[in-house]
């Protein structure tokens, strides 16, 4: 078993070209939501990011503004991508399928108005919270990982040219 995966799930999981939010609020802490605990969604009752899938005919930029419009009842005013993730599912007979994050400040008048739609729960946590201590859902946990570490990787990047 893998930590912080469900070992069962019930019914059917669809994949779709999803987008999330690495949300940050003015002090540096991510806005993260607590997954509603419903067995036929991926990764029920661990946090993960604000998002989800983009519909047909849409594109990731709106889909994100969408998504946290319906999950958090705001209307961002920046959303700076951030990186993607593709996943081929080929060999499971499935297509190929991406997941866009976008960076998305939030300031401390817009956290105060939010209403949660969507999840369990929503809160705030430290770079290290999150990575060192809470069960997140794997993708974002790596975006996450990326995002809160961006300058050490581009330093170590930039020392071996």
């Amino acid at each position: 078993m893998i930590p912080g995966i469900p070992r069962r799930l019930a019914g059917n999981l669809n994949p779709s070209n999803a987008v999330a939010a690495l949300i940050q609020l003015e002090d540096g802490r991510y806005l993260m939501q607590h997954r509603d605990n419903v067995p036929s969604i991926w990764y029920p009752g661990l946090w993960g990011c604000f998002g989800g899938a983009v519909d047909e005919g849409e594109n990731p930029a709106e889909a994100i503004r969408r998504e946290l419009y319906e999950e958090l009842n705001v209307s961002i005013t920046k959303a700076e991508y951030f990186t993607r993730f593709d996943f081929d599912l080929s060999t499971i007979g499935k297509s190929a399928y991406y997941r866009i994050y976008y960076v998305v400040p939030m300031s401390r008048a817009e956290r105060e108005r939010i209403v949660l739609h969507e999840g369990q729960g929503v809160q705030a946590f430290s770079g290290e919270e999150l990575l060192n201590e809470m069960r997140l859902a794997p993708y974002d946990a790596f975006a996450l990982f990326l995002y809160h570490n961006r300058r050490r990787i581009s330093e170590r990047a930039s020392s071996l040219s």
